[in-house]
């Protein structure tokens, strides 16, 4: 697997010289919406997570269920949640840098 990555790489950075780029400027270019990304995504997931928490216990109550032990049928609610969450907080991360970028775009 490190072998093959190693290759991608070399292959990216030969087609990359080939086309007249200099393959070390795009290795140090920063990335300014990274956090905003990552903070997005994390919340996202959170509230999934939050939103999967109350369906299970309020939403999705068993009525007359006397003992404390659940059997876990509801646990798939939790990882559909929070995948949904996160996928729409990468989604709300693209639509804020897309705006930015049309933005400054508009703007030169």
């Amino acid at each position: 697997m490190i072998f093959g990555i190693v290759y991608l790489r070399t292959r990216q950075n030969l087609a990359m010289i080939e086309k007249g780029m200099n393959p070390k400027e795009f290795a140090n270019r920063p990335a300014p919406y990274k956090n905003l990304k990552w903070a997005l995504l994390l919340v996202g997931a959170g509230l999934g997570l939050f939103l999967a928490y109350l369906l299970d216990n309020y939403v999705l109550y068993q009525q007359g269920r006397f003992d404390y032990h659940d059997s876990g049928r509801n646990a798939p609610i939790y990882f559909a949640l929070i995948a949904i969450g996160g996928g729409l907080g990468l989604f709300g991360s693209y639509r804020i840098e897309k705006k930015e970028l049309l933005d400054r775009h508009n703007n030169d």
